[in-house]
Order: C-alpha cells, then sequence, then structure tokens
C-alpha cells in the first residue's frame, strides 16, 4: 500500500513486484501528478462524509486523466488495440473528506510487470494536504479484440513509467 510522504520531497527509486511477479525500478517524481476535484453533495453519506464507494470513483477518475497526460484521450488507447481491466482495487482510508472540499489526488505508477500495471493514487485535502485515503490499483492490459492479457508495449511502458510529473488537473477551480 502507498506511503504517505511529504507533498514535496526529492525523487527516489523504488524497486517494486508487479502482481505477475516482474521487478521494475520506478523513480517516483517529487511532484507527481495532481488532480484536483471538489466534493459534490451527492458523493456524501447521511453522516455527511464522502460515502466509501466513491473513493474507488475518485481512483478511476484520476486514472483516467493520469492516462490523458501521458498517452492523449482514451481513444487513443482503443485505436492501438489495447484496453485495460481492474484487476484489484484496496483503499486504505485515514481520515473523512467532507462536503464541497477539495481533494488533491496525486498519481503515480508503482509497477509496470509483462501484462499488469499497478497505480497508486494518495487522496489529500488540498487546504492543508492533510492525508485522507490511498488506492492502489492493479490493471491488465487487455486486446480489444478478445479481451485477452497482452503484453505492455515497451513504449506504453516508459510512458506510465515516467508519469506525469508537475502536471496538475483542476476541475474544481481550485488554483484560478
Amino acid at each position: 500500500m502507498l506511503s504517505f510522504y511529504s507533498v514535496r520531497r526529492p525523487a527516489s527509486d523504488v524497486r517494486l513486484k508487479a502482481d505477475d511477479g516482474d521487478i521494475t525500478t520506478v523513480n517516483i517524481p517529487a511532484d507527481p501528478f495532481t488532480l484536483y476535484i471538489r466534493v459534490r453533495y451527492s458523493e456524501c453519506d447521511p453522516q455527511g462524509v464522502v460515502f466509501n464507494a466513491r473513493y474507488g470513483d475518485y481512483a478511476d477518475l484520476a486514472m483516467s486523466e493520469f492516462f490523458r497526460a501521458i498517452v492523449g484521450p482514451w481513444q487513443v488507447m482503443l485505436d492501438r488495440g489495447l484496453d485495460c481491466q481492474v484487476v484489484s482495487i484496496l483503499t486504505q482510508w485515514q481520515h473523512p473528506a467532507h462536503f464541497d472540499e477539495v481533494l488533491a489526488l496525486q498519481v503515480e505508477a508503482l509497477a509496470v510487470g509483462n501484462t499488469s500495471f499497478k497505480i497508486g493514487v494518495r487522496m489529500l485535502r488540498a487546504a492543508d494536504m492533510q492525508p485522507l485515503a490511498s488506492t492502489e490499483i492493479s490493471y491488465v492490459l487487455v486486446d480489444t479484440q478478445h479481451y485477452k492479457k497482452i503484453s505492455v508495449p515497451d513504449d506504453l511502458r516508459a510512458q506510465i513509467l515516467a508519469g506525469a510529473p508537475g502536471k496538475e488537473v483542476d476541475q474544481a477551480a481550485w488554483r484560478q
């Protein structure tokens, strides 16, 4: 699972094992890709906090925007005959998020194996960078004709591992 560290930290090389057993060395950037979103009323439960299942939606949205930053629109993947499917998703919570708070979703590639890759999403309250939750999502790459798993092409592997350090997408009008 992701460990929380200071938001501004030096880049570091980390050796990680993918679900398919491959070992990858990943350089985790000091400034990971960040998506800013605002918690909507409909995402909250009767207790006034974000309902637990919404964190999976947030992680999926963050992954989609991360891929848009590194590859382009998802159609680019589909045009290559590539798609991905979730194998596992694990979320750990530290603190609740509330209505109208802006969340900073920081996304990093954790590992790329032969046919799979793992993305980490740290969810922080943007106002004070308080860690709220962390999610790891494992995906398998599949072809779009038969939806059978296939090897991650070298160029896509490089794009995933390089990530989009320093890139920010603000869907919450946070930085305006």
